[in-house]
Order: structure tokens, then C-alpha cells, then sequence
């Protein structure tokens, strides 16, 4: 009964936190801004989502190869086709308020390829702290490469921090930020250590150890530089499918792909804070290109919500057809799994 309740309390939040980020995307529409939203909507150039899903599918392929390496120190090698099917119906399934995918994968290959699923469990949180490590990344490199826009956005707000009274930078200003920083570092490494038996402290605690953790599993991947390609290339997917996206609406052509990193950025922590990103989504996509001088209405928001639905589809299409040739796919001999066989019997082989 607890555990039903908890579950209903969750489904509850989770649907909660869609509907908030909705009415913030979506507040102070009157007519006249529907209209105008409807307007540029329809003036979009949907064809320009073929090749959006294209590359998001191809992102969502090497990804499933990427965890394929990461089972394979396991002893076993699934087939690709599983991994990927897997893949695909997992982010289906994360569309919902719960966000199962990722035991529903887990749950596909134990199944299918008869790999336990409590093994599973740790290549998922390798995937997880590396797309951490690569969003980081993204953030950094939006950073560097789009200093003058952040720069502008924080000018009159953080940058003063920095300055001098005569309004140039105080290096003294920024070694002790530096310093300030550092201190909360070790602070908070003292008190999660110190205070671990809490229960949320020791929550907070585990999920870093395990994203440390799962960045140190690459050591036991066999081919190592190919699994970099796969993680470098899902990320240059998705940048790709989000410079796509914005052609299809011609007040965000001129935008380059310097400008697509930091929606991307964004996007990714909206996509992270809703589930299936929706509403969240589309609202930071709009904010961020506002400041690239795009009108925020109605043009951010027709940008932001048909990126979303650009993904939203992948997910739906793709993990509709995923659930559909699954079982047909594996009730071929070929795909039947041998239990006892050594897996050195079965070499692994890439692409």
C-alpha cells in the first residue's frame, strides 16, 4: 500500500512539474499573441524535420552502440538491434511522468539477450554520468565560444561583482571568488562524508559516488578511442538536428551553429527538469535565442516548441515502431541467445 502511494505521489509530482513549465511557456497568451504564434507556425517549413529525426536517430543508433561497449566487459554481447530497439522504446517510456526507460531497457535485454538486469544497472549510470560530463562540456564551450552573448546577458548583473570601483576588473575580486569556491568544494565534501547517514544527505551523497564511479568503468571497454567517437558523435547529432531546426522558422535562419550550442545547451536542461522536456523545453529555447536579437514571441516560441516536437516525435514514432518489431525481430533463430556458451566463443565486433 506504502509503495503504491509513493508511486501515485510521484506520477503526481512529476505531472505537476509538466503543467507548471506549460503555464510559464504559455502565460500572459492573449489572442492577438496566439495568432501570432499560429501565424508563425504555420509559415514554418516542416519538410526541414526530416532531416532533424534523421539525426537525432543516428544520435539515438550510437548511443545504443556506446552501451553495447559498456555491457560487453560484462560478458556478454547483445546485438546491436536489441540495444537499439531498447534505446528507442526506453525513451518512449521516459515520456511519461515516472521516467521508466531506463528500467524498461534494462528489462528488454534481460529478456531478449538474457543479460541480467541488476548487471545492467551500472552501464546505466556509466551513460549517465558521461552525458553529465558531456552537457558540462557543452556549457564550457558555449562559454568560450559565445562569451560576447553571456557577456551581454550578464552584463549589469554578475559582472559587477568584478569590477573595481573605477569599473575595471579586480583581479582581488576574483581570487577570492576562486577561493570562496574552492572552500564550498571541501565543505561540502566534508558533510556529505560526515553526515551520510542522513537520509538525504546520504542520497546526494551516493548518486555523485556513482557518477564517479561511472566514468571509471571506460577503463574496462575494450576499444576505448571508439567509444570517445560515439560519445563525441551523439552530442555532434544533436547539435546538428538543432541548427536544422532553425531554418524551418525564417526569423531564426540567420542563426549559426555557434548560436545552436547554446540552445542545445539549454535545451538539454529543460529536457532534464520536465519530463520529456515539455514546456520546459520550449521555454528556454525561446529565452536563449532572444538573445541572438529573435523576438520571443511569437518566433522563440514557435522555434523552441518545434524542436520539441521535433524530438517528441522521434520518440513516439521510433519507440512505437521499437515495441512493434521487437518481439518479431527476436523470434528469428538467429537471435536466439545460448546461455552456456562462452561469450570469448562470440567475439564482440564494432562498426
Amino acid at each position: 500500500m506504502k509503495k503504491k502511494l509513493l508511486t501515485v505521489l510521484q506520477y503526481l509530482f512529476f505531472s505537476a512539474i509538466a503543467v507548471f513549465f506549460i503555464w510559464l511557456s504559455l502565460k500572459g497568451m492573449d489572442s492577438q499573441k496566439w495568432a501570432q504564434l499560429k501565424g508563425a507556425l504555420d509559415r514554418a517549413n516542416y519538410w526541414l524535420l526530416v532531416p532533424v529525426l534523421l539525426f537525432l536517430l543516428a544520435s539515438h543508433w550510437l548511443r545504443a552502440l556506446r552501451w553495447r561497449q559498456l555491457i560487453e566487459p560484462l560478458g556478454f554481447t547483445p546485438s546491436r538491434i536489441n540495444c537499439f530497439l531498447g534505446v528507442m522504446i526506453g525513451y518512449f517510456v521516459n515520456l511519461g511522468p515516472l521516467r521508466l526507460g531506463e528500467v524498461i531497457k534494462c528489462t528488454i535485454l534481460a529478456r531478449y539477450e538474457k543479460v541480467p538486469a541488476d548487471k545492467l544497472v551500472g552501464t546505466i549510470v556509466a551513460e549517465r554520468a558521461f552525458d553529465v560530463v558531456c552537457l558540462l562540456t557543452v556549457f564550457g564551450l558555449t562559454l568560450i565560444l559565445q562569451y560576447d552573448v553571456i557577456h551581454t546577458m550578464m552584463a549589469g548583473k554578475a559582472d559587477i561583482l568584478f569590477r573595481n570601483a573605477q569599473g575595471q576588473t579586480s583581479w582581488i575580486k576574483i581570487t577570492l571568488a576562486v577561493v570562496v569556491l574552492a572552500m564550498l568544494f571541501l565543505l561540502g565534501r566534508w558533510f556529505l562524508n560526515k553526515f551520510s547517514h542522513i537520509g538525504i544527505v546520504g542520497k546526494v551523497r551516493n548518486i555523485i559516488l556513482n557518477i564517479l564511479h561511472g566514468l571509471t568503468t571506460v577503463k574496462d571497454v575494450r576499444n576505448k578511442p571508439l567509444f570517445f567517437v560515439y560519445t563525441v558523435g551523439i552530442w555532434c547529432l544533436y547539435l546538428l538536428s538543432t541548427w536544422f531546426g532553425f531554418f524551418a522558422i525564417e526569423a531564426t535562419r540567420h542563426l549559426g551553429i555557434q548560436d545552436a550550442l547554446s540552445v542545445l545547451a539549454m535545451g538539454s536542461v529543460g529536457m532534464i527538469v520536465s519530463p520529456g522536456g515539455i514546456g520546459a523545453y520550449a521555454l528556454l529555447v525561446q529565452e536563449t535565442v532572444s538573445f541572438y536579437g529573435v523576438p520571443a514571441l511569437p518566433f522563440g516560441q514557435a522555434l523552441g516548441w518545434l524542436l520539441w516536437f521535433g524530438q517528441f516525435i522521434s520518440f513516439v514514432l521510433f519507440g512505437t515502431i521499437s515495441f512493434i518489431i521487437l518481439p518479431r525481430i527476436n523470434s528469428k533463430p538467429h537471435y536466439e541467445i545460448i546461455e552456456h556458451e562462452s561469450p570469448a566463443n562470440h567475439p564482440a565486433k564494432d562498426i
